[in-house]
């Protein structure tokens, strides 16, 4: 089983936008304020504002935690979504080809775009951008649908983690005469 979150990179453009807009609603602030006292309405839309913004980019940034991509010997799918989930699925059995394309970007941070190509008709699938260590993921999803099935899988991605936390053992006090 593949399991990956997109890569942060997809996170750059929304975050740039957002700290462009509170500085823009910073600097229109201070000049509103030192026109006069009695624009308090416009001042005070222009922190709404950045505040909306500064809630947008936390939006994105939840709907970016909670993405991930599963492959498993069965099925390719993507589930997603924050009130609402969505869950994108496609049988291996269907996948015909698949390739990927790294930008200049993508080189530089380590991310790609993922194409599957399956079958039949179009699918939700069929363009994966911003997945992260592209040749790995590539590789370890075409040796699950193109390679042949007897041998074993090699690793080339490290198996999901089953919990963040993990219980560390008790220390232990010993007492030299208790045996």
């Amino acid at each position: 089983m593949i399991r990956v979150r997109r890569h942060w990179a997809m996170l750059l453009w929304p975050l740039v936008q957002t700290v462009g807009i509170v500085i823009v609603a910073f600097v229109l602030s201070r000049l509103v304020s030192r026109v006069g006292e009695g624009l308090w309405l416009p001042q005070s839309l222009l922190w709404y504002l950045a505040v909306a913004a500064v809630l947008r980019f936390a939006w994105k940034l939840l709907e970016w935690w909670i993405e991930v991509i599963i492959v498993t010997d069965k099925r390719f799918m993507i589930t997603s979504g924050v009130i609402q989930t969505k869950n994108s699925m496609m049988p291996i059995t269907k996948v015909t080809d698949m390739s990927f394309l790294r930008p200049f970007a993508g080189q530089l941070l380590g991310y790609g775009t993922l194409r599957v190509e399956s079958a039949g008709q179009k699918q939700d699938l069929e363009k994966i951008q911003y997945v992260p260590r592209p040749e790995e993921v590539f590789m370890a999803i075409s040796e699950l649908i193109f390679g042949e099935k007897k041998q074993p899988r090699s690793h080339m991605l490290e198996p999901p983690r089953a919990s963040r936390r993990r219980r560390r053992p008790f220390a232990r006090w010993s007492d030299p005469g208790v045996r």
